[in-house]
């Protein structure tokens, strides 16, 4: 078959196809996001879904895994801390068809609030991990995990980064491997997790792992390039991409794709081969600690450092002092910081937020995260997903026992944020009486990560039209006795909804409603914004609601039309009137 230029997330999901994998199940969240978007093209032959979070989607995943089927899930790393509590209590149970849990790691935090190593996860949670370093291997070894999954009862923690996720190379296909269900029957025993039987498969998940370090040392994952016997490096996932760019060409190399268990009797026969052991690794020494603790010396971290992503580069520069030359040609470059779209239906409300000093907003994980950036300046804190409303709690009440009468406490999430981990802090709120006003900022879609649908969109990943829930019933539901909904793009009506909200004697709560304008399926009524240059003064306060479509030139505002999609709030900020919508 020819080779296809694939991804690292698309090989992933044509590993899963050709594994014989049956049911998938997903949170969105970059950089894993495009392996479940990829998986509908097989939905003849499995099934995938967009569940309401990670933890939900490793419950659904192991479900199938126990009714015999083999299973995968992803998620970001970060992801993985949601879905901690069913993982870690699968590995004691151990599996029924082969379970997978790809979690994709963000050196750098290119779209990550931490940069977190997950692999320590599979030392806690006793998984065995596998790592491709390029998209074949993405492909490969998924079939690989799912066998090493069912031979040895464990689940297996596929770990990937942002590059193996999002780097292109050839992939040579193979087809699909049907994997023989087993009738059901009930294993309480196995799958019924009381004390009595944990205690039991602790004593069994320690004797797996061991049995699977033994395999590891003689796996095909795990590779010796024997080039010469003065420098030998001991490496895994990208990083053996950059460590076999950066060192000479008569450098030897233990490939790892499995790293937990580590290979430690391979380690140490590759190490018995050379003069010098370098341990090249991205974030922290995990297998470097390890293999000095088994009194193997070798040299890393002091050299490579544990912060952020490596690079050939970076490599050549910190272990050979090979800096690159540079030429300082004057000029330096914009700072071109994210920002919420041109007509982004968030403006509004972080706009309103913003002219209200005593107002404090505790944000969440989304594109509204980005209303903490200047001008709007409109967030006091962003945490995790689910945050928005239960930090806001947290402060109404340090507030509350501080005297700190004067303040007013918003919590801001999503709508995909809502159905994720929202709902049990609007049912804290109202539990444990907080002074809070809870807003969903509903735009109809999961954004940030590429517009993936939830259980409100009213669509499910494989297309099909589902039921959509409504918010406001969920908040009525939970004693919200005024739900205001508001269109967030009319300052007037969302000024009015937030003291609203803020005057209700009983129980309020906000929701503003506008689709994202990037929703394709949806046909948006789009326009110009223009400005009057005699009747503008130049008072530039229509750069407040921070839209990257206006800028000032030559002391007058200016509209960009190849950004500007009419949305007119900076026309309502406008003293003058300068500003007026027209058709294109």
């Amino acid at each position: 078959m020819e080779h296809v230029l694939l991804s690292g997330n698309e090989a992933i999901a044509r590993g899963a196809y050709e594994a014989g994998v049956m049911v998938c199940s997903a949170y969105p969240g970059t950089p894993s996001t495009e392996i479940f978007e990829e998986l509908p093209k097989y939905q003849d032959t499995l099934y995938c879904e967009w569940a309401p979070n990670e933890k939900v989607a490793a419950e659904v995943a192991y479900g199938a895994s126990i009714a015999g089927v083999r299973s995968l899930c992803a998620m970001k790393h970060v992801g993985v801390n949601v879905a901690a509590d069913p993982i870690f209590t699968a590995a004691y149970n151990g599996v029924g068809g082969g379970f997978v849990v790809v979690s994709a790691d963000d050196p750098s935090m290119h779209s990550s609030q931490n940069e977190q190593d997950n692999r320590h996860y599979a030392r806690a949670a006793r998984l065995a991990m596998i790592e491709p370093s390029d998209s074949q291997e993405c492909l490969d070894f998924m079939q690989d995990a799912y066998e090493i999954s069912e031979k040895f009862d464990l689940p297996v923690l596929y770990r990937i980064t942002t590059r193996v996720s999002h780097s292109k190379s050839l992939v040579r296909f193979g087809e699909r491997t049907e994997k023989a269900v087993p009738p059901y029957a009930r294993n309480i025993r196995k799958f019924v997790s009381s004390p009595g039987n944990a205690y039991l498969n602790h004593a069994k998940v320690e004797e797996n792992l061991r049995a699977l370090e033994e395999y590891a040392c003689t796996s095909r994952l795990n590779r010796m390039e024997l080039n010469g016997g003065k420098v030998g490096v001991v490496t895994a996932s990208i990083a053996y991409e950059y460590a076999k760019d950066a060192f000479p060409e008569d450098t030897s190399f233990l490939k790892l794709g499995i790293t937990n268990p580590l290979p430690m009797a391979l380690i140490r026969e590759f190490a018995s081969k050379v003069e010098k052991l370098y341990v090249i690794e991205e974030l922290d020494p995990f297998m470097e600690e390890q293999i000095r603790a088994a009194g193997i010396p070798c040299t890393g971290k002091e050299l490579t450092g544990k912060l952020y992503e490596l690079n050939p580069q970076l490599l050549r520069e910190r272990i050979f002092g090979d800096a690159p030359k540079t030429v300082d040609v004057g000029v330096t470059p914009v700072s071109r910081p994210p920002a919420l779209c041109p007509g982004c239906p968030h403006r509004g409300f972080f706009y309103t937020m913003s002219r209200h000093k005593d107002f404090v907003v505790a944000g969440d994980i989304g594109c509204y995260t980005l209303g903490f950036a200047p001008p709007l300046n409109a967030l006091d804190s962003c945490v995790c997903m689910g945050g928005g409303f239960t930090v806001a709690m947290g402060m109404a009440k340090a507030f509350e026992r501080a005297g700190q009468t004067d303040k007013k406490v918003f919590g801001v999430l999503g709508d995909s944020t809502f159905f994720h981990s929202g709902m049990t802090g609007a049912a804290e709120i109202r539990y444990n009486g907080g002074n809070v006003i809870p807003v969903v900022l509903d735009n109809s879609i999961t954004g940030m990560t590429g517009h993936q649908d939830n259980p409100g969109s009213g669509f499910t990943l494989e297309g099909d039209v589902a039921e959509k829930l409504k918010i406001e019933d969920i908040l009525t539901s939970y004693g919200y006795q005024r739900v205001i909904i508001v269109d967030p793009q009319d300052l007037a009506a969302m000024e009015q909804a937030v003291q609203d909200a803020l005057a209700s004697d009983v129980p309020a709560a906000i929701i503003t409603r506008r689709p994202c304008l990037l929703i394709k399926r949806i046909k948006h009524n789009t326009a110009l914004c223009e400005v009057d240059a005699d009747k503008c003064i130049g008072c530039k306060k229509c750069l407040k609601v921070g839209c990257p479509a206006v800028m000032m030139e030559n002391k007058k505002s200016r509209i960009d039309p190849t950004q500007c999609v009419g949305c007119t709030v900076c026309a309502q900020v406008c003293p003058k009137d300068a500003i007026t919508r027209k058709e294109r």
